[in-house]
């Protein structure tokens, strides 16, 4: 299973807003053992965002869009998914009323406009949203499944991790989970690192081992798919050994990072 995450905002092309979103749904997905292949950024255009989605449903078997759900004009994300799905906009009543509650929760007025936001494509789910007023939703079909979440940070979060992430699994058969070791190198550059261990790095497929540079280190990564974190570290042991065992005589220093899963 192969999945793409679609960040839809005009004001992220600008620099505006920084997009934290991406980041955050990257290593939800990642700890829960979903493969992330593909990120696009595209501004609030309905030509390019329905090119993004074609393009993301061609390659991938889930879409995962942030932003343009919102109850103005610019927000066409819901439309887009329409057009590209031939799936034509639905009103909810019932979606709407939870709208209209949670306005009347937060003493806000509601406007017309709002009710923009009670519209679903065509047998697609609504994702409720405890956080906000904007509703997410999941669209099933033949070519695979989109999902929309808001671009607000607090209210993605509680959608991806406690609907989305859940439906992907459930989904698409997903039982594995993915840990991964970090192994700061001091001392060395990228380049020596790479050449005392590049072998590793093409031939290792569970774990992988992979290379980051920073400023104060050169990071190893070794991650390992498995059913559950012991069986993850059995098969992280061994490489992390090698791969100590290769640079011990060359750097100044090496500590492990606090484990990630």
């Amino acid at each position: 299973m192969g999945a793409e995450i679609l960040m839809i905002g005009t004001e992220l092309l600008l620099g505006q807003i920084e997009d934290t979103n991406a980041g955050y749904i990257s290593r939800a997905l990642a700890a829960k053992g979903i493969n992330l292949y593909w990120k696009t950024t595209v501004g609030d255009n309905h030509a390019r965002i329905c090119e993004a989605l074609e393009r993301g449903l061609d390659r991938s078997d889930a879409v995962l869009c942030s932003g343009g759900l919102g109850p103005t004009q610019d927000d066409i994300t819901r439309e887009c998914v329409a057009e590209v799905l031939a799936a034509p906009l639905e009103y909810h009543e019932d979606l709407f009323q939870v709208i209209v509650e949670r306005f009347r929760h937060r003493n806000r007025p509601l406007s017309d406009n709002n009710r923009r936001q009670a519209m679903l494509p065509r047998g697609a789910a609504p994702i409720y949203n405890p956080k906000g007023t904007a509703p997410g939703l999941i669209a099933e079909c033949a070519r695979g499944v989109v999902v929309c979440m808001p671009g607000v940070p607090i209210e993605l979060h509680n959608m991806l991790d406690e609907v989305v992430i859940p439906y992907l699994r459930w989904k698409f058969g997903i039982g594995d989970t993915i840990f991964y070791r970090v192994l700061k190198v001091y001392g060395m550059g990228e380049s020596r690192v790479d050449a005392a261990m590049g072998d590793l790095i093409a031939v290792c497929e569970n774990p992988t081992v992979g290379l980051l540079a920073s400023p104060d280190a050169v990071r190893v990564r070794i991650a390992a798919r498995a059913a559950d974190r012991v069986m993850a570290e059995a098969l992280i042991a061994p490489v992390a050994e090698e791969v100590q065992r290769r640079l011990a005589p060359l750097a100044s220093g090496m500590e492990f990072e606090a484990d990630k899963e």
